[in-house]
């Protein structure tokens, strides 16, 4: 008998989604576990290793838990790196239950196909992704680190097109990203590249998960 699908899982919660275009949505989070790239600013390195090898039906049964206390539309796969794991099954249950998905992703795994809404994070010191995304990305997230330069910022911009927005996050909402990330994004005015923002962390000026 084949074994059923399962997923290394660090946690599954419900919140709001506090980063991005989604910002403020009701949101059911399912963290999986594992990163190939383990930034030193990742405010979740709990799952950058180990994790509970669940059933893609156990997580499904979570998420329908959890909506009874916390109505959401929309399932959140993140990580860790999420599409270091085969999320297909997953998306398939989860778009059986009318739900939709978003999987967000340092980009440099192919894109899941099924997923509704791809948020990609290319990260340091390449800021390189897959050219699947080119297409695939909703939203593009450039986490305001220490390291983020212009260039880098220019460089990303000229990787997605113009109506895809890149968002300057600040690092844990800290305030010298938060200058910096200013600074940046006057700095792309500059030099004629549109298409980008600032934005901040909403779930932890709300204090929340």
């Amino acid at each position: 008998m084949r074994r059923p699908p399962t997923l290394k899982t660090t946690e599954i919660f419900a919140s709001v989604q506090g980063e991005g275009l989604r910002q403020g949505e009701p949101t059911i989070f399912v963290r999986l576990s594992g990163c190939n790239r383990r930034c030193a600013f990742c405010d979740t390195k709990k799952a950058w290793r180990g994790g509970r090898e669940t059933p893609v039906e156990g997580i499904l049964a979570e998420v329908d838990r959890l909506r009874r206390r916390s109505p959401a539309a929309w399932v959140c796969l993140t990580g860790g790196e999420p599409l270091a794991q085969d999320v297909g099954p997953l998306v398939r249950l989860l778009h059986g239950r009318g739900l939709r998905v978003q999987v967000e992703t340092n980009g440099t795994f192919p894109p899941e196909p099924q997923a509704d809404w791809h948020t990609v994070s290319p990260k340091p010191p390449d800021y390189e992704v897959h050219p699947g995304f080119v297409k695939r990305a909703r939203e593009v997230k450039l986490v305001v680190c220490r390291s983020l330069t212009s260039a880098a910022v220019k460089a990303v911009r000229r990787t997605f097109p113009p109506a895809v927005p890149i968002i300057l996050q600040p690092q844990s909402n800290a305030a010298w990203s938060r200058t910096k990330a200013l600074k940046l994004l006057d700095d792309a005015g500059r030099a004629g590249l549109g298409g980008i923002r600032v934005s901040v962390q909403l779930h932890k000026v709300y204090g929340l998960r």
